[in-house]
């Protein structure tokens, strides 16, 4: 049973059921008592500031000789989880803490251990996160993402929630967050798409952005012949219609990364889906290449990719057809925090050639005719990526908390409107701005992805899916990635995802791998996965 217990402020010490877990706590910082369902075993901490400014950074505390565990974004895009003892092992962009305390109301030595889960929080216009410094103090991060949205105080930065059993605290602590903000739901109140009970096939390693309509078929025969049937398939990027930047720099990072700056011209498909390779009305080949997946290969469901802003580089301003949408140009800029952790070569492209944003009256537009062509297509839901570019686009839109919360609103309502059965797989979206706005998207992908050519990236990818459940997990349902059946790390892969209650799914279509392996590893056995 968990134990409730006190957090206080007590000369200058944050105090939870007895034990200091920070130690020489600033006076501008607020600590306010949980009050309502779900949160009266918590607390709020708050910070103040003499200037109001877009971006503030408020030491809590310090942190010294407690274990803990973060989850923090090593990327703009993901998570990944550090342990530590100290305030300066926190890194920059700590979106989730766990920490591990005796109960200092007991001098026995089997005092119970107590947890207590710190989360960042969104309020109003802006977005905390946490990180470490070299005193060893706790800093609370807190920015808009617009230098002309500014505060000099907030008092619900950070909620505090203990008890002795750790999964318990974190999914107490996710459940009061949302009776308090009521701007996204847990994970138990959405709707899981049917996916998640079949076995599965994304078309991105067998032809990455090469992928055409001949490629899907063939993709699926082989499988097929292999034993392995798949029951969905994701087609993957390379379907749209796109135009490709041909800004000359002489930056060769920036060169080599050009592909993440083409940008969207029209919402169907392009040539390659196209009959004979004609793209024009009179040849709907998407709607052929589903039904053909349906009909022939027994298929139950099939999504397509598409980007949160469109594509990689948005949508194209003023293409033929697309001018209702209103799109401009927008440069983004980073967190100081992501940039710290790790730069990335589709940001330094898009800063260079810009993103095609969608006026954010106008998303719901753009994402309902797009969603609404697929479903006439038999298409059944998306794969919804590159989602976090958003948070760097936010100035003179009232920052990214703002212009996130209304791309997922559109989103969501387009997803409700057109795929009943709540079809979308959120990628590239590790921001608490997403996370805390989503009431409906139940799919989430909680790792990088997983890299075939690369040894050491197998552990990496396990153990970093399995922690960040530990948080992502109480939005949504976390999603492993596809996997190659022939490869080295395939059982170990395999087995992983039997027992992490996710969709299973591969990404080679030569896949004659003996069917043993599946029967060994899905997730509902080889009759329900399959037939």
């Amino acid at each position: 049973m968990t134990v409730i217990p006190k957090i206080s402020v007590n000369d200058g010490n944050l105090v939870v059921h007895g034990k200091t877990i920070l130690t020489s706590v600033p006076d501008n910082i607020v600590l306010t008592p949980g009050s309502g369902e779900g949160l009266v075993a918590g607390a709020f901490i708050g910070a103040t500031a003499s200037d109001s400014k877009s971006l503030h950074v408020f030491p809590m505390g310090t942190l010294e000789g407690l274990r803990f565990m973060c989850c923090f974004r090593f990327k703009l895009w993901w998570m990944t989880q550090r342990m530590g003892m100290y305030g300066k092992d926190i890194p920059f962009e700590t979106q989730f803490m766990l920490v591990e305390s005796k109960d200092g109301s007991s001098l026995e030595e089997d005092s119970p251990t107590i947890y207590t889960v710190f989360l960042p929080l969104l309020e109003g216009q802006f977005r905390a996160v946490l990180q470490g410094n070299d005193r060893n103090e706790i800093e609370i991060c807190l920015e808009s993402g617009d230098k002309g949205v500014q505060t000099n105080q907030g008092l619900h930065l950070v909620y505090m929630h203990a008890g002795t059993n750790p999964f318990e605290v974190i999914n107490q602590a996710v459940k009061g967050v949302e009776n308090h903000m009521k701007t996204f739901h847990h994970r138990e109140k959405k709707k899981l798409p049917a996916i998640l009970d079949w076995f599965g096939w994304c078309t991105w390693d067998a032809f990455y952005t090469d992928v055409t309509a001949e490629g899907v078929d063939e993709g699926l025969k082989s499988l097929t012949e292999g034993g392995t049937p798949p029951r969905f398939l994701i087609i993957d990027d390379g379907w749209q219609q796109i135009g490709v930047e041909d800004k000359e720099s002489k930056d060769c990072t920036v060169q080599e990364g050009t592909q993440f700056a083409s940008r969207l011209t029209g919402i169907k498909e392009n040539e390659k889906f196209q009959k004979n390779g004609k793209n024009n009305d009179q040849a709907p080949s998407l709607k052929h290449v589903v039904e053909e997946a349906k009909q022939h290969h027994n298929v139950k469901f099939v999504y397509v990719w598409h980007a949160l802003a469109g594509y990689w580089g948005g949508v194209k301003p003023a293409a033929a057809g697309m001018e209702h949408y209103d799109s401009e140009l927008a440069y983004p800029v980073q967190s100081p925090g992501v940039k710290v952790n790790q730069p990335d070569i589709v940001m330094e492209s898009l800063s260079v050639h810009g993103l095609g944003l969608v006026h954010p009256k106008k998303i719901f537009n753009f994402y309902n005719e797009l969603h609404a062509y697929l479903a006439s297509c038999g298409v059944d839901g998306v794969k919804v990526d590159v989602q976090n570019i958003i948070e760097t686009l936010g100035e003179g839109y009232g920052g990214r908390v703002a212009l996130t919360r209304s791309f997922h609103q559109a989103l969501e309502a387009s997803i409700s409107r057109n795929f009943p059965d709540n079809g979308c797989i959120a990628c590239m979206c590790h921001n608490t701005d997403g996370m805390y706005s989503a009431k409906q998207t139940a799919v989430v992908r909680a790792s990088d992805d997983f890299y075939p050519h690369d040894p050491a990236s197998h552990t990496i990818h396990i153990s970093s899916v399995a922690y960040n459940t530990l948080f992502l997990g109480e939005f949504m349902q976390p999603d492993w990635d596809m996997f190659h059946s022939l490869h080295p790390a395939a059982d170990y892969h395999a087995a992983a995802r039997a027992v992490g209650g996710c969709a299973i799914y591969v990404r080679y279509c030569n896949l004659y791998r003996p069917k043993c392996l599946f029967h060994k590893q899905s997730r509902h056995g080889i009759s329900k996965c399959y037939e």
